[in-house]
């Protein structure tokens, strides 16, 4: 990443940065302009070997609100990628083990990655529309019964079959690499990325669809600027449904109860500051009658972040932080809080388990889905 010494200057005239980010406002002592400083106006290495640059959410909160147009999450990237070559690891969640399994994917395993299908849809093994999955079959192994979001991606399958698409589920996807190159481990994204792109390739898709944001911004961010531009469409399913549901011939139900009428939404960080995607859920919402979306005091480019990333790094002020934008949630009067990604569900439904907390945390395509009125035989 480069930062022109202009940009350096204004920033050091500046604290927005410090001012925006969450976990400043835990850590007093964390301040990305700080940093910035340390590692390229002081030439101070310890900041490969500090705690710091692990705790960065990368959020971008700092960044959408930066004068000088400095993208601290990519600076943060870049340096720990340094800091592995210098044998400086993040703490890792779950003891390691999505990281193991994210490893195991860079070689030539044979995998069964559409056993979980089941009931929840028809799917091809070539076709137009290309279902990019994810690791939703591995968070369900190692996380709790119903903690995961396998579910979510059945549903997403569900749907796309009740628009008359068949997409395409391969038997060779891998890990998006998202997860290894945030952790610094370009090696590992560069294998994933590679194999990806072969196993699309051979789908002869035309269009890849993704249910998780950081896996959309993978491909449109990040997988590009690697291997260069992609031979294929790359679309988030809230932008895809939102384009595509209105001009169909689906019924949607309003809701069954007062309890589920009123809902808040929770901006996932890659999809809303990262991607720009704010108003494509909203209209999902939209759709369901009788629904009434509250906005929590901080939504859009001010959503607070569900506290964490990357399997790495959760700890009391990651639990602190979800525990807060639980109390904002509820503080809306919903019952409800829908988000539209999966990583953020888990974290969220996670931090309940240790409050008297008790919000209903739902998958905005699940939502959809229980409001969506049953298919006409024939039809």
């Amino acid at each position: 990443m480069i930062i022109s010494q202009e940009q350096v200057d204004y920033c050091m005239e500046c604290g927005v940065c410090t001012a925006s980010c969450p976990i400043s406002r835990i850590l007093p002592r964390f301040s990305p302009r700080q940093m910035i400083k340390r590692a390229l106006m002081d030439c101070d290495d310890t900041i490969l070997a500090g705690h710091e640059l692990w705790a960065c959410l990368t959020c971008a909160r700092c960044s959408s609100r930066c004068p000088a147009q400095i993208d601290f999450p990519e600076f943060a990237r870049s340096y720990r990628a340094l800091a592995r070559d210098r044998g400086h690891m993040p703490q890792l969640s779950h003891h390691g083990t999505l990281q193991a399994i994210t490893a195991l994917q860079t070689r030539r395993v044979k995998q069964c990655r559409t056993e979980w299908v089941g009931d929840a849809g028809r799917f091809s093994s070539t076709g137009d529309f290309f279902y990019f999955v994810g690791c939703a079959p591995f968070f369900e192994a190692v996380l709790k019964p119903g903690e995961g979001s396998l579910a979510a991606a059945g549903v997403i399958l569900t749907l796309l079959n009740r628009m008359g698409i068949e997409p395409v589920i391969s038997e060779n996807e891998r890990c998006c690499g998202h997860d290894a190159l945030w952790s610094g481990d370009e090696v590992t994204f560069r294998k994933l990325a590679k194999l990806n792109l072969q196993a699309i390739r051979e789908s002869g898709a035309k269009t890849v669809l993704f249910g998780c944001p950081e896996g959309y911004m993978t491909f449109k961010e990040h997988v590009p600027r690697y291997f260069g531009e992609l031979p294929f469409e790359v679309l988030h399913i809230s932008e895809f449904l939102a384009k595509e549901l209105p001009g169909l011939s689906l019924q949607f139900k309003p809701p069954d109860n007062e309890d589920e009428a009123v809902v808040t939404y929770q901006d996932p960080c890659r999809l809303g500051r990262r991607a720009r995607i704010y108003e494509e859920p909203r209209q999902l919402i939209g759709l369901i009658p009788n629904i009434r979306l509250e906005e929590m005091p901080r939504n859009r480019e001010s959503a607070l972040c569900c506290g964490t990333s990357a399997w790495m790094e959760c700890s009391n002020w990651s639990k602190s932080m979800q525990v807060e934008r639980l109390e904002e949630a509820i503080s809306t009067g919903a019952k409800t809080l829908l988000t539209a990604c999966p990583k953020c569900r888990i974290h969220l439904v996670c931090a309940q388990s240790n409050t008297d907390i008790r919000m209903s945390v739902v998958d905005l395509y699940s939502f959809l889905l229980h409001h969506l009125q049953a298919a006409v035989p024939g039809k």
